[in-house]
């Protein structure tokens, strides 16, 4: 019998008086599970319980909430194997290499370095006439929405911090990507005090109201540019504060002779990356007319020894397109180059069957304008565009709305670092691209985002300042 999954609410399991079938991207024709269709009532059920348990959270002590995000960390651990399968089952991310177990070790180790983070009270002034001291208060109920390709490390990424400066969480899912994140805090929730996270599922409406609810002291968001924008309408009519990650088609440059056999390997994982659905990753890559042929060569050599399958099995390194939607505009989008007169070099066509399985595609000979260039393809194609200028490369790689990441490669570590500091984007990477750190700050510019993650510059977007300013 297929497993019906919960809602968490104030600590409890939740049901609904609908569910709807979570399939796997890998085999259409298998059920993964069920997911409840969670409804307005259900959403002010975990708003009121949020605001029960702000009230005692936000005066806990700093020691608590340490252990908190120390208990998260634990929690994912220990139920490391059944998380990784249930999110390869709906995601179809492999489990292997940097899939499934990849991702829940990311999230363990997030909870737990978040944990050893702080925002210790400053003095500002200590005079004969006034002591001014700075504190970093909670800001109450932070709504958290989540996508559908990193589903449990996000979910981490948004509740730890919040939970580590003393707020309470509602979180809402991916329609497309649920069950994980239902499972992985229906067991985290039962470890930590009632209502400090409360999990509802259900279409992209729950999330609107989520986000306009006057109950929400703060939205985070990490999606598409088309819906941030929606969400930052909807939280405007209540000022809440926002962290919005959002869209990347990040450009990378390689430097007039580049040998690209050094970087091979780290140019196609920073593109391919979870079948290249990530929003931070290698999206378009601008090489020297000189190092053109010898460049495509060697990623389409490169892409001949990473086996792609169902990701249940364990040699699989890459996994399928997560859902039709995305399927059919990778499809669309080099369908779209093909006819402009770009060379594909190697995939471009769908395999066929019952699964969105999309081969590792490289485009040559495409310009910028095509849609395939100028717009986030999320999925494992990389155009490869020539150029025959380094002033002319930067121009194109920072003419777009997007400003995410950006990275340059070449053997001179004084031209690379010129380029970089040419690049418009919140990240700029030489020699590698798509990594990510607790430790580091991360958020994009322009229409890629507001606000960053991670890091002390991360924790306190979850706070809001207050100055007691005392005569002395």
């Amino acid at each position: 019998m297929t497993k019906k999954y919960t809602m968490t609410i104030g600590g409890e399991p939740v049901a609904a008086d609908d569910y709807t079938e979570i399939r796997n991207p890998a085999d259409t024709s298998e059920v993964v599970g069920l997911v409840p269709v969670g409804t307005m009532q259900h959403l002010e059920q975990a708003v009121s319980a949020a605001r029960e348990a702000f009230k005692r959270w936000r005066h806990s002590s700093d020691q608590e909430r340490v252990e908190a995000c120390q208990t998260i960390a634990k929690v994912v651990t220990d139920n490391a194997a059944e998380l990784a399968t249930l999110l390869t089952q709906e995601q179809g991310k492999p489990l292997k290499g940097m899939g499934s177990e990849f991702e829940v070790g990311g999230c363990a180790g997030w909870a737990a370095y978040t944990a050893g983070l702080s925002l210790p009270m400053k003095v500002l002034e200590d005079s004969e006439a006034s002591k001014i001291e700075m504190h970093r208060e909670p800001l109450g109920v932070v709504g958290s929405i989540t996508p559908w390709n990193w589903p449990l490390m996000i979910a981490i990424w948004h509740v730890v911090p919040g939970i580590r400066t003393g707020n309470t969480v509602v979180l809402k899912p991916s329609p497309f990507t649920p069950l994980s994140t239902l499972r992985m805090f229906e067991l985290i929730s039962a470890a930590l005090p009632k209502g400090l996270i409360n999990v509802i599922s259900g279409g992209d409406e729950l999330g609107a109201a989520l986000s306009e609810h006057a109950g929400i002291n703060k939205i985070v968001f990490t999606g598409s540019i088309a819906t941030g924008k929606k969400v930052m309408s909807s939280a405007a009519p209540t000022l809440k504060p926002l962290t919005l990650e959002l869209g990347g088609n990040d450009p990378g440059i390689m430097l007039p002779g580049t040998d690209p056999a050094p970087f091979v390997e780290r140019l196609y994982w920073g593109s391919m990356i979870n079948s290249g659905q990530t929003c931070g990753a290698l999206k378009r890559l601008y090489v020297h007319g000189s190092d053109y042929d010898a460049t495509c060569k060697a990623l389409v050599d490169f892409a001949g020894n990473i086996p792609m399958g169902n990701g249940m099995d364990e040699t699989s390194l890459l996994g399928p397109l997560q859902n039709e939607r995305q399927f059919k505009r990778v499809i669309e989008l080099v369908d779209d180059a093909r006819a402009a007169g770009a060379k594909v070099l190697c995939g471009g066509k769908a395999t066929g069957g019952s699964n969105y399985f999309y081969p590792v595609t490289f485009v040559a000979d495409i310009e910028d304008g095509t849609r395939l260039v100028d717009e986030e393809q999320f999925g494992p194609v990389l155009p490869i565009v020539r150029y025959s200028d380094v002033d002319d490369a930067v121009r194109r790689a920072n003419g777009t709305i997007f400003g995410l990441g950006a990275s340059v490669w070449g053997n001179d570590s004084d031209a690379t670092a010129k380029v970089a500091a040419r690049l418009e984007a919140g990240t700029v990477y030489v020699n590698k691209h798509a990594e990510i750190a607790p430790h580091v700050p991360f958020g994009g510019i322009k229409c890629s985002g507001i606000g960053v993650e991670f890091g002390e510059e991360g924790l306190a977007a979850y706070t809001s300042i207050k100055v007691i300013n005392a005569a002395a």
